[in-house]
């Protein structure tokens, strides 16, 4: 098993910054997830510790080598591709097989450890088919069983459920939370996807732009996003973002006044959950018309605009409204975040 170092970590193409200045300990069996828009740079990353791209400046430690100019070959990682990267001329087991026979592994230990990885992702009955003749999410299985029989140090993802519609996305997902469990391998997980990233990982690195914006538990990062760009990522909806002023420890906007905020005078914004507040008949903070209406089984999502953002709010599957009627909602100030309306970075408390 391997812990993983990236010391001051950067990666340039001429004056493009593509990573900038990446420095993480990721602990020997962490499941780590790098999550961000496309082009923040967190597949770049990934690709520095497979070897596949080289470091403008800094070091990459897997254990205790440093691997800057080790071949990917010889950094005993095995790596995910999102387009599954199968041979079409091959079936399901000789697919499996093929990590062994190029590392030149026992050839008599083969068929146990190919069985083994495809016990591990359900395709025994599949091993026979080419990749042609399998779906989406079974060929997704195949890439990881050739990466499982591998037993590598380090496991690399890179988005491998983006090709794969939403049920299927929930069911691999799955899978992959309880391989990991199983194998216990240190994991590097890419994806654009908040909801992979908050159900899979142990710590999340949230990335815009090629810098690391926070480094934490899914659970830290949601309940205390480091900056505005965090918040508006991390949750489904995102974070409620209304710009405005604080003084005298009440926050204004448009429609909007919050009372008993520990913050200084100036321009801020104001941040809540949906699930935090809640639609009541009169005398809340926020008063305002609804912008729409979104049925979803299990609860009401009540949208409005302020000023220039929308803001949701979570209501009872109940409740029933119509498109422009005025709506009142409370937000309680224990469960308010303030950013520095200029740096966009958390105040503290």
């Amino acid at each position: 098993m391997a812990e993983i170092q990236l010391r001051n970590v950067c990666k340039r193409w001429g004056g493009f910054v593509g990573v900038d200045d990446f420095d993480l300990r990721i602990a020997d069996r962490e499941f780590l997830v790098l999550l961000g828009p496309s082009g923040c740079g967190k597949t770049t990353t990934m690709r520095m510790i497979a070897g596949l791209e080289d470091p403008s400046d800094g070091e990459i430690w897997i254990g205790d080598r440093k691997v800057n100019q080790l071949e990917p070959k010889d950094r005993d990682v095995a790596m995910v591709f999102q387009s599954y990267a199968l041979y079409p001329n091959l079936n399901v087991y000789e697919n499996i097989r093929f990590p062994l026979k190029v590392r030149g592994v026992d050839p008599s230990t083969h068929d146990e450890k190919v069985r083994r990885a495809s016990a591990m992702v359900e395709l025994d009955e599949f091993l026979h088919r080419r990749p042609a003749e399998l779906s989406g999410g079974q060929r997704q299985r195949v890439a990881l069983a050739r990466a499982i029989v591998r037993e590598p140090n380090v496991f690399l993802m890179d988005e491998p459920l983006s090709n794969l519609d939403a049920k299927l996305r929930v069911s691999t997902r799955a899978q992959i939370k309880n391989l990991s469990h199983e194998l216990k391998v240190t994991t590097i997980y890419v994806t654009h996807d908040q909801i992979e990233a908050m159900t899979l990982a142990d710590r999340v690195v949230v990335m815009e732009k090629g810098v690391v914006q926070q480094v934490g538990s899914p659970t830290e990062i949601y309940d205390n996003p480091a900056n505005t760009f965090v918040a508006s990522f991390i949750g489904s909806p995102a974070m409620n973002l209304i710009e405005g002023e604080m003084a005298g420890g009440s926050f204004s906007a448009p429609r909007t006044r919050i009372e008993g905020l520990p913050a200084p005078s100036g321009k801020v914004t104001l941040g809540f959950r949906a699930e935090d507040a809640r639609v009541v008949e009169s005398g809340g903070q926020i008063e305002a018309p609804i912008y729409t209406l979104e049925l979803l089984g299990d609860a009401t999502m009540v949208t409005v605009r302020i000023g220039g953002a929308l803001v949701s709010v979570r209501a009872d599957k109940t409740f029933r409204a119509e498109i422009d009627d005025m709506v009142s909602i409370e937000v309680p100030p224990d469960h308010c975040h303030l950013f520095d309306g200029q740096t966009g970075q958390r105040i503290a408390a």
